[in-house]
């Protein structure tokens, strides 16, 4: 049941790559909370906050289709140390900024604008290498790797980011932040370009923009990878509470209780991820994804009705824990399905998939909270949820019937 650590123990090449993201990733999360505190503390405006929002958003729907072109173009090793270092020089002018007598605001828009659109290749680039250096056989507990990976930064990283701001302030994360993209950059550089190098293209390579078309030609062709697009942004877009916790935290008479609802469903993701060697057992996979999107549904509907506090962790830790099976069994079906030539382009397709499902359930969840009232809206999002997952295994047998290739260990 637990943890099945078998691709790090015995695969040197893939755990440089895994322990280069976990570090970055751990910094990356400490300028997540360390950006808008910053933003607040030098423009008192929540509105200003907000437009953090549309200033990533924007770069990283630009970039993610782009980058996953280039990523099946180009020597992803060399991608992936080109996104890490760019992301580092972002990290120094915030640092600078910050250490400036007036810091400017408009400068950090425009630094986290480019760091976003950074990671609309690194992403691409990212999932490319991982499946390249995976063995078939470890996709399930490599997917399993990576959301716990995921998951330990999100639950560490806010925490430390909030030991260094009283401490430090926003200059204390950003190096930190800096360092971990110094640190990430040397892991990289030490997996041996044998492993990832890409085979020669026969003719002439075609124009970019074809190789994207192609891309989406790729996944519109098969049900199998548009079910797992589909459930993910239903999923999101009808059932993602998170701009309901403070609302969730004045009523229960705790509003320091913002931070455990944020959390809640990290925790639920990391125990689930702790105790999951049973996924590499799994066969009927995009069964798995709808049954755990279902289970989300339901810890959201459950949500709504909570009575205090205490159930509504419970709640959301259940909702985690689900969105951690479907995530796992997800992204094992793109690896097993996509061949790795192609990897880059799917994945940017993903990153939009999985971008924009919490940025529409976020604003859907806001605008009927003010027209009904927040367990209504957290509830009847749920239920949509459960009725729509349900649809889309019936209306894409393929997908529902989609059977892992690989060996069951």
């Amino acid at each position: 049941m637990l943890l099945d650590i078998g691709p790090l123990r015995r695969d040197r090449a893939f755990a440089l790559l895994f322990f280069s993201q976990l570090v970055s990733g751990l910094g990356t999360m400490v300028s997540y909370v360390a950006v808008p505190w910053q933003l607040y503390e030098l423009t008192h405006s929540n509105a200003q906050v907000g437009l953090l929002g549309l200033v990533q958003l924007i770069p990283v729907l630009g970039c993610g289709l782009l980058g996953g072109a280039v990523a099946d173009r180009v020597d992803r090793k060399r991608l992936l140390m080109v996104c890490e270092a760019l992301m580092g020089l972002c990290l120094a002018g915030l640092l600078a900024n910050t250490l400036a007598a007036e810091p400017s605001v408009w400068m950090i828009y425009a630094l986290v604008a480019v760091l976003q659109g950074a990671s609309g290749f690194h992403r691409p680039a990212l999932e490319a290498l991982t499946q390249k250096l995976a063995q078939r056989e470890d996709y399930a507990a490599v997917a399993t790797l990576s959301s716990v990976r995921g998951t330990l930064t999100m639950v560490a990283g806010p925490a430390l980011a909030g030991l260094m701001l009283a401490g430090w302030g926003a200059q204390g994360a950003y190096l930190f932040d800096l360092l971990s993209f110094v640190l990430a950059l040397a892991f990289i550089a030490f997996i041996p370009r044998a492993r990832i190098a890409m085979p020669e293209p026969d003719g002439e390579r075609p124009h970019l923009l074809a190789d994207l078309a192609a891309g989406l030609r790729f996944a519109w062709a098969r049900p199998e990878l548009m079910g797992t697009y589909i459930v993910d942004i239903v999923a999101m877009a009808f059932a993602f509470p998170v701009a309901l916790f403070p609302a969730m935290a004045t009523a229960s008479g705790r509003p320091d209780a913002v931070g455990w609802l944020l959390s809640a469903m990290a925790v639920g993701a990391l125990l689930i991820g702790l105790f999951s060697a049973w996924t590499g057992r799994v066969r009927r996979h995009g069964r798995a994804v709808v049954l755990a999107a279902g289970v989300w549904a339901l810890g959201i509907v459950a949500l709504g009705f909570a009575p205090g506090l205490l159930a509504a962790l419970l709640c959301l830790a259940l909702a985690g824990a689900a969105d951690m099976v479907s995530g796992v069994f997800r992204n094992t079906i793109w690896n097993e399905t996509i061949p790795n030539e192609m990897r880059g382009r799917l994945a940017g397709i993903e990153m939009i998939s999985y971008l924009t499902g919490p940025l529409i359930g976020n604003a859907r969840a806001g605008f009927m909270a003010d027209a009904w009232d927040v367990p209504i809206a957290i509830w009847s999002g749920g239920l949509v949820c459960l009725v729509a997952v349900i649809v889309t295994g019936l209306c894409l047998p393929r997908f529902w019937v989609y059977r892992s290739v690989a060996k069951p260990l």
